[in-house]
């Protein structure tokens, strides 16, 4: 599908945290406010999304709540602070969706599962997945989106099984060819 120049805001943009918005730490979890820092040029690439998606959802596994090594609460405050900088850049994000749960889990939603998508799609039932953006940095959101039916965008340069439809190398370049 070629969807360059297509994209209005009849289409939703789904995307990763960690990686993908902020710095992922290799390893280990962003616990606390102190621990999330942005990657750079993305909160001009919000800016941009929200003047050419209609929908801008976060869709992030959180393994670390099941693991007890943070509480949903301390994500919620990661979530304030990320989503109140990027409303100072005139960006936005419509809604978060959290999978606290542990791969081990029997029935979790965690991605590459679409359960978080169709959440997504329940609470804003405007959203149509062959009109829909997920960019991640990992085969999980990859899989995640295809498994959805939606375009695919992987960020960086990490090895996945599951073939992106696109790839750059930053949230930023991204966003600048939708100028």
């Amino acid at each position: 599908m070629d969807w360059r120049g297509k994209i209005d805001k009849s289409w939703t943009l789904f995307l990763d945290r960690d990686g993908v918005i902020n710095v992922r730490l290799i390893d280990d979890y962003v616990k606390n406010l102190g621990e999330f820092e942005f990657l750079p040029g993305v909160l001009d690439a919000f800016t941009i999304f929200a003047e050419k998606f209609g929908r801008i959802i976060i869709v992030t596994n959180q393994q670390g709540v099941g693991k007890g090594l943070m509480t949903l609460q301390d994500v919620d405050k990661v979530h304030d602070f990320m989503v109140k900088e990027i409303e100072k850049q005139k960006g936005r994000v419509d809604k978060i969706y959290v999978c606290p749960q542990l791969k081990s889990d029997p029935d979790n939603f965690r991605k590459p599962s679409p359960r978080m998508a169709y959440m997504a799609q329940h609470d804003f039932p405007e959203i149509d997945f062959d009109k829909s953006v997920m960019i991640g940095d990992s085969n999980s959101d990859i899989e995640f989106g295809k498994n959805a039916g939606m375009y695919t965008i992987l960020i960086g340069d990490e090895p996945v099984k599951c073939k992106p439809d696109s790839q750059f190398e930053s949230l930023i370049k991204f966003a600048k060819i939708l100028k």
